[in-house]
């Protein structure tokens, strides 16, 4: 299966005019069930390969949008059953198949009767689909916040407080640290590995720092690990935001919290990523709201003494 940039590039191309077409400019005329087929097609599978197989094909809109945990819990297998039926027809894990069946799923969605014009829906109303799928997957993940609750109150009480977030993950860690030095006494970000990320985190460390929070999208770094892994080393626990439910990284944390990216278009989307940053970045608040309203009150006066903003 073709998965390298270039390939994914002109998958999500944009079809002038507004309608999808397939690749010769035909219309497509497999049904969404028969293309879900077709990816098993010609594998040989497990009794327990075979229920994922038939729950994807009879509940493909859900299905295409679940975690790893989710859909395991709904089949009643094992997650480690779920990463070896998705690696059996060749997908380099679940995360993979999910990709390939998300695009499958929308389509089904926008062929259904009563549709109206959404049967029509372009390749960038698509996306935007996926990752409304995503944030209704968070939703559903944050019905108890407890434990954001707990890791919001975890997260103010590490003076210093350290954001790390490597290559492409760099946007959500700068965010996250842009906003929190409002709320937070002490913020230090680590956008580099090697010997400067374990310089940082040292220091953080000797200075009385007790958490990392850790951003890793895809695609994963080794560099990430490593860097999560130093943290662990000179004492620091560590929460991590990432798309994934298994893998090293998942391991070496100590919280994790997973929340989708959107995959349609060439690079990735981060609408649910960055809802959580946000639930997070509320719980550090609500943590120490008399810390909060004090600083936030004083970054306030300093932002009219200097003139920082325009006047919308």
């Amino acid at each position: 299966m073709a998965s390298g940039q270039r390939e994914r590039a002109q998958a999500a191309a944009i079809t002038p005019g507004g309608r999808s077409s397939g690749a010769g400019g035909e219309a497509v005329t497999a049904s969404p069930a028969e293309r879900v087929r077709a990816l098993f097609g010609g594998h040989r599978l497990s009794p327990a390969q075979r229920r994922i197989a038939q729950f994807l094909t009879d509940h493909l809109t859900e299905a295409a949008f679940l975690s790893i945990t989710e859909l395991a819990e709904r089949v009643g297998v094992s997650q480690p059953s779920v990463t070896r039926f998705a690696s059996s027809l060749g997908f380099t894990g679940y995360p993979a198949l999910r990709e390939a069946l998300q695009p499958i799923a929308l389509s089904a969605v926008a062929g259904a009767p009563g549709e109206g014009e959404e049967r029509h829906r372009n390749e960038l109303q698509s996306a935007i689909d996926a990752e409304i799928e995503n944030l209704t997957s968070l939703r559903r993940a944050l019905a108890d916040p407890d434990r954001i609750v707990g890791i919001g109150r975890e997260l103010a009480r590490s003076v210093p407080l350290t954001v790390v977030g490597l290559r492409i993950s760099v946007s959500l860690a700068e965010y996250f640290a842009y906003a929190a030095r409002r709320i937070h006494p002490d913020v230090r970000v680590v956008t580099r590995g090697g010997s400067v990320a374990f310089d940082g985190l040292l220091q953080a460390r000797e200075a009385g720092g007790t958490w990392v929070l850790a951003f890793a999208m895809p695609r994963h770094a080794k560099e990430t690990l490593a860097v999560v892994r130093a943290a662990r080393g000179v004492g620091l626990r560590v929460a991590l935001i990432t798309d994934l439910a298994l893998g090293p990284l998942v391991d070496e944390a100590d919280e994790v919290f997973t929340a989708g990216t959107g995959s349609r278009l060439v690079f990735d989307s981060y609408a649910a990523p960055g809802v959580l940053s946000a639930a997070i970045l509320q719980a550090i608040a609500d943590a120490d709201p008399e810390r909060t309203q004090t600083r936030l009150e004083k970054y306030e006066q300093a932002a009219e003494q200097h003139d920082f903003f325009l006047d919308d």
